[in-house]
């Protein structure tokens, strides 16, 4: 995790850099897991009114409530009750605001995991900085935004700051997966099902009955059928096809290899 500050940042948002940005989000989002929610929303707010209006503010005050109750309408798009980096993100400048951008490039999970494939030129379950630049100018370039060499070096450190919480220079797709809204994150729908390389390996090798190293979409399809029962979970059919197109998206021509598979429903990809 990026090191907390001591003393919590101006809340100029109108003039936040997105480097600014990153350091309000992680001084506010204390236990690092993507959202500012509870008591974190809370102090984040009066911090927010505070610099508003330079004195202290009460947040037991009905007239504070209400004023959160508004931001909240504005911001907390999903009305789950809690803001997401993507959400907060639409304070910055237009210019600043690449991560509204990368939302205007990637508008559902399946473009997203296309893309993944795309920049995971090595595959292996992860983006590595270099890779990472590659993936934002084309970004960059798609969303219509002018840039720099500097700029673009900004927002690739921006970017690795933002999701390489242990500093290894790499990107995995779960923590790439966080730029995107919620509902379209299908990955969170796995939180609960991650299996570790025993598991995963004993199921792909019952749902891959040649042995030939892949399965093809009914067998993936089967593969997470049997996942939600043996978990207890509800299987959402409207959901499920969603699921199984942002995994086949990740595909070589329908076939999905041990690897592909592995990134989504592993904890760790396997060397």
């Amino acid at each position: 995790m990026a090191n907390k500050l001591q003393q919590p940042p101006h809340l100029h948002l109108a003039e936040l850099s997105a480097t600014q940005f990153i350091d309000i989000w992680n001084h506010f989002d204390t236990d690092g897991n993507g959202y500012i929610e509870g008591k974190e929303l809370e102090n984040f707010f009066r911090e927010l009114e505070i610099s508003r209006k330079g004195a202290g503010v009460d947040p037991s005050n009905s007239t504070f409530k209400e004023k959160m109750k508004e931001f909240m309408q504005k911001f907390d798009k999903n009305a789950d009750g809690r803001i997401e980096m993507s959400e907060l993100a639409q304070i910055l400048p237009t210019e600043e605001n690449f991560l509204l951008c990368f939302r205007e490039f990637v508008g559902s999970s399946s473009e997203f995991m296309a893309a993944w494939r795309r920049y995971d030129t090595d595959r292996s379950g992860y983006i590595e900085a270099n890779e990472l630049k590659g993936f934002l100018s084309d970004l960059l370039k798609k969303a219509n935004r002018h840039y720099d060499d500097q700029k673009l070096h900004e927002y690739t450190q921006t970017i690795l700051k933002m999701f390489d919480l242990n500093g290894d220079g790499k990107l995995g797709l779960s923590e790439m997966a966080r730029l995107l809204p919620v509902q379209e994150n299908f990955l969170l729908k796995f939180q609960g099902i991650k299996l570790t390389s025993e598991q995963f390996n004993d199921i792909f090798t019952f749902y891959d009955k040649d042995g030939n190293g892949y399965i093809d979409e009914q067998e993936l399809d089967a593969l997470l059928r049997d996942l939600y029962e043996k978990n207890k979970k509800e299987v959402d059919t409207k959901n499920l096809t969603g699921y199984k197109k942002s995994i086949m998206a990740l595909s070589d021509g329908g076939k999905l290899y041990r690897s592909e598979l592995e990134i989504v429903l592993c904890r760790e990809p396997m060397l």
